[in-house]
């Protein structure tokens, strides 16, 4: 009887060890999905100021058509990303067609600079203060999705971690990473 609460003993030991590992490794790839969830929701938040932003703009640069209409286009072409499957190239395409909005909502901006009144009226002001907000919560979240990327892919790689997540199918998970051509400051004219 001794020897087989010895046995019992040592296999729920054992099961406690294996456990820990997998446990683990769920928890932060939760944690990587929220904040992948994150992300997208300040994108979102993001697209749904646009239409206010180019409702306003209307008003007073009307003649400017096609810089509107190149950031309507440029949020109309945003591409989702279908988080369980995400590869790198996935990654690489949401990435660009977000690059692509806010390359159509910088040269927005650059054409409002053209309107005096404009730039002082109360509504574009707020929207405009919303805009720099909402990209700055984009670059925040964005790297918040990486540390918790990079945190989970040190824990997959790591033994014995490593052993688990080949055996229940972790995947690693890419990273945000910087558009070409972003090392060098955008010129900017008036």
């Amino acid at each position: 009887m001794k020897k087989i609460a010895i046995v019992i003993g040592i296999i729920v030991v054992l099961f406690a060890a294996l456990a820990s590992p997998y446990n683990n490794l769920v928890s932060k790839r939760e944690t990587v999905e929220a904040q992948w969830a994150q992300v997208e929701n300040v994108y979102q938040r993001r697209a749904d100021l646009i239409p206010n932003l180019v409702s306003t703009v209307k008003g007073y640069a009307s003649h400017e058509k096609s810089t509107l209409e190149a950031v309507i286009q440029a949020r109309s072409n945003l591409t989702k990303v279908d988080f369980g499957n995400m590869s790198q190239e996935q990654l690489a395409s949401f990435q660009s067609s977000q690059g692509a909005l806010s390359g159509a909502l910088s040269r927005l901006m650059l054409v409002m600079e053209r309107y005096p009144d404009l730039k002082a009226n109360q509504n574009f002001l707020e929207l405009q203060s919303q805009l720099e907000g909402t990209e700055n919560r984009i670059a925040f979240e964005r790297k918040g999705f990486n540390d918790a990327a990079r945190s989970y892919n040190t824990d997959l790689q790591t033994f014995p971690n490593n052993l688990f997540a080949k055996l229940f199918g972790f995947a690693k998970k890419p990273y945000f990473e910087a558009e070409e051509g972003s090392k060098t400051a955008p010129k900017v004219e008036f």
